[in-house]
């Protein structure tokens, strides 16, 4: 019985044996069969890209001038590039016609070049800094505000947002490449949204056709129901506050502060992608802001302000609204930049330290101890390398291009202004890359308010603004490519793809971007009323950002009455949330919410905050009853829903210019 069991080990050990002996060899076999660089970026793909981008920044672009908030939705144009292809395939092989295979590497192709797409819109400043620009936002602002002066106005033109985005977007692409390989092998940072990408895109082109299969069903499903219920509900909305997203869901006393369920399809698939933490504190925010103190400081009309003044003025209720979310999103940022930066300080010097004893001790032999999986994927990554002349060059071009025609858009920013920017613009790339690496959270925004302020308070009463708000998108903007671009640099890592492919794919996807993104915004420019606090596109970020610059310039000069303690309290609050969420244990940790995003609703209402608590119901329900099932369906699902209504504003946009209106008004009014 000893001999039995003792030969069955033996038999048990030389296949474990011979397994690891042939992982090897399959691994290696992988790797030499990975197509060339220049054939991972295929026309197809490119073709996918510009159709996924633009449908994208359509969808993202409502979101920016509606709530001012977008999920990050990597993952969700990987799922759309597979979907895509595979159609596409599919049908030319019932046609007769011969298709190449669709590898993962043009998967990662696919989705960096539409996400780099898409990026645009999301932080090309559209519902923030330039927008802040336009006349009706200095009028939100209040005509009298002290330094809020009436030459910093800026109304959007096609032409030179265009111009602005290409000149400080691409610097971005080039800031950060001689430092690829230490981000991303020599300091193994994590990426975790990069990670997860790349994780997806590896399940979809091994789990098999069936499920596969799953995922494109399930996504044209719900794709096609939110279409149809996008262009049912259109027949409704004849007028303002009429149709199916003004349904009073808790009462007409509710609906008169915000409470109710709007029926956005594109809110509830946001809410499935978006984290509970997020869609909860977007609820905690939205209570505390519409449901307690704009009640009860709207009561105070004549005591804190004056009777005459209309809730619009910034020396009324919208006020407070205003200067108490900034605080908040303030108090947030600062935290969070100061942790970041600390973090990143305190890690590199670690790694530091750690190589220095490794040296001292001659340790040796790393490559040994490294995983195969590693070694062979830090060899493609290395194989494929971008010539270090290329980033200095791009990036000394981009620069000086930058210098010479930024001040010839905006006269208000100097010249020395944008050069020193740009002087330091790889050391701040480098830390918020690497701070999201480590934490994924990018900083690109925070790192955009530090030069608002910088350049608010050195550029005088007249220049303040604009000089701010166009210095900002200098900083956000160049902070926020790069570090895109590293976290799809992860995403190639683990799906072996080019580095060189991922290179060009973003600098395509972001020309793309930035042609797409102004085109996209003017559709709903010219077709809605965006800036209108009473009405659907509110573009909140806009009067957040030029009433961060009047402070910048004037201090708190311009804040109403008793709005300064408040700030300071929620500005206290945003830091003290912080503090027990990172210093007490991870069970009360994970239950403090995110103050940047309890700061959304104070603004806009409280309507989108419930249609993605419906979402993230919809996904906790969803994994209670069957978490495998969850795990597969849920990113098909909320991207058929996301890109089912999103489709649909394009009609509707084009109805809206051509002045054809719904031919029902479908509203609730009291007994």
């Amino acid at each position: 019985m000893k001999e039995d069991q003792g030969k069955k080990m033996e038999t048990e050990v030389k296949e474990i044996e011979i397994e690891s002996m042939e992982k090897p060899q399959e691994k290696t076999e992988e790797v030499k069969r990975l197509p060339p660089w220049a054939k991972q970026v295929t026309v197809r793909g490119v073709i996918a890209s510009i159709v996924i981008g633009s449908m994208y920044s359509v969808i993202v672009m409502k979101l920016n001038l509606t709530a001012g908030l977008t999920p990050h939705l990597n993952v969700s144009a990987a799922l759309l590039g597979f979907v895509f292809i595979r159609t596409w395939t599919k049908l030319l092989q019932k046609t007769g016609f011969a298709t190449t295979p669709f590898t993962r590497q043009e998967n990662t192709m696919i989705q960096t070049c539409s996400v780099a797409c898409y990026s645009i819109a999301v932080g090309g400043g559209f519902g923030s800094y330039l927008l802040g620009l336009s006349r009706k936002t200095y009028e939100q602002a209040g005509i009298d505000t002290v330094g809020n002066s009436p030459t910093s106005i800026k109304n959007p033109e096609i032409g030179w947002m265009t111009g602005f985005l290409f000149v400080v977007c691409f610097v971005g692409l080039f800031v950060l490449i001689p430092l690829r390989k230490v981000m991303i092998i020599d300091y193994r940072l994590t990426y975790p949204s990069g990670t997860a990408t790349a994780v997806l895109i590896n399940g979809l082109h091994s789990q098999g056709d069936k499920l596969a299969k799953k995922q494109v069903q399930g996504f044209m499903k719900y794709f096609s129901m939110s279409l149809f219920w996008g262009f049912f509900q259109w027949f409704y909305s004849g007028k303002d506050d009429c149709g199916f997203s003004q349904f009073p869901s808790f009462g007409l006393q509710a609906w008169k502060q915000t409470f109710y369920f709007s029926f956005s399809m594109t809110y509830v698939g946001a809410g499935m992608i978006c984290s509970h933490i997020v869609n909860l504190s977007l609820l905690l925010g939205a209570v505390l802001s519409w449901g307690l103190m704009w009640p009860l400081i709207g009561n105070l009309k004549g005591h804190w302000f004056p009777k005459n003044l209309p809730d619009s003025s910034m020396k009324s209720l919208n006020g407070y609204k205003v200067f108490i979310s900034v605080s908040l999103i303030l108090g947030d940022g600062l935290y969070n930049f100061i942790k970041v930066v600390v973090f990143s300080i305190t890690s590199i010097y670690g790694r530091l330290k750690h190589q220095h004893q490794r040296q001292n001790l001659k340790i040796v032999g790393d490559e040994q101890s490294k995983a195969l999986d590693d070694l062979k994927q830090d060899e493609v990554f290395i194989r494929e390398n971008i010539p270090l002349w290329i980033g200095v060059t791009g990036y000394i071009i981009f620069s000086i291009l930058s210098a010479t025609v930024i001040p010839t858009m905006f006269p208000q920013l100097k010249w020395y202004f944008v050069i020193v920017a740009y002087i330091m613009a790889p050391s701040l790339a480098f830390c918020n890359a690497y701070g999201a690496g480590l934490t994924d959270i990018n900083m690109a925004y925070n790192y955009g308010k530090v030069a608002l302020f910088m350049l608010a308070a050195l550029s005088g009463k007249e220049n303040g603004v604009v000089a701010a708000l166009a210095g900002c998108g200098i900083i956000k903007s160049m902070a926020s490519v790069s570090c895109n671009l590293m976290q799809d640099f992860k995403t190639s890592y683990f799906t072996m793809a080019s580095p060189r492919a991922m290179f060009l794919s973003q600098a395509i996807g972001t020309a793309i971007g930035c042609v797409i993104a102004p085109l996209s915004f003017f559709l709903f420019y010219n077709a809605f009323d965006v800036g209108n606090p009473e009405g659907e596109y509110k573009a909140p970020f806009a009067l957040i950002y030029r009433n961060m610059a009047i402070l910048g310039v004037e201090g708190v000069a311009a804040l109403p009455q008793h709005c300064l303690q408040l700030c300071y309290g929620f500005f206290a609050f945003a830091v003290m949330v912080n503090l027990v969420k990172d210093l007490s244990s991870p069970k009360i940790g994970k239950w403090m919410p995110l103050p940047m995003c309890m700061a959304l609703p104070f603004l806009v209402g409280a309507y989108f905050a419930i249609d993605m608590c419906i979402g993230t119901l919809i996904v906790f329900v969803w994994h209670k009853i069957d978490n495998k099932k969850a795990e597969l369906m849920v990113p098909a699902v909320a991207s058929g829903l996301i890109c089912g209504e999103g489709l649909w504003i394009l009609p509707a946009s084009i109805l809206a210019l051509a002045k054809i209106t719904p031919p029902i008004c479908m509203k609730f009014l009291a007994s």
